[in-house]
């Protein structure tokens, strides 16, 4: 039986960030060839479009570049990512970095400026709680 694996769609070519566009990874998705890919988006899943506003998160808020609070879409995506999780009983994710959803380690910090800060995205601190192994996508290997 195959290695099941939550992946960032975006990381696996979908055309669902912000931009409207992917963030393809070749390094990632030669790394879960021989996994069974589980891929999310947890803002679409949240009712976000693609395109949409870019968002970063200020503490428990995420506020897109329009001053609108966003906290809610992103809350209820991460909640139906965390519910695939343990229905399908997944242990690992690779997820984008630096996003408010999906970043581990480091997030941008809420000023649109392209400034990191030390910190997790809303999705990722839910999977931590699961007992999910959360790897950063910049730091697959091949």
């Amino acid at each position: 039986m195959k290695e099941k694996i939550l992946v960032s769609a975006c990381l696996l070519g979908e055309n669902c960030s912000y931009r409207g566009d992917s963030n393809y990874d070749a390094d990632v998705v030669e790394y879960v060839k021989d996994k069974e890919i589980v891929p999310v988006c947890p803002e679409v899943l949240g009712g976000l479009d693609t395109p949409r506003a870019p968002s970063e998160r200020i503490g428990n808020k995420i506020v897109n570049n329009l001053g609108e609070d966003v906290t809610k879409e992103f809350h209820a995506g991460a909640l139906a990512v965390a519910k695939l999780v343990k229905q399908q009983n997944i242990k690992v994710a690779i997820l984008k970095d630096r996003s408010p959803s999906c970043g581990l380690g480091q997030i941008y910090d809420g000023t649109f400026q392209h400034k990191l800060v030390d910190g997790d995205g809303i999705l990722v601190e839910m999977l931590k709680n699961l007992g999910v192994e959360v790897k950063n996508s910049k730091k697959i290997t091949i």
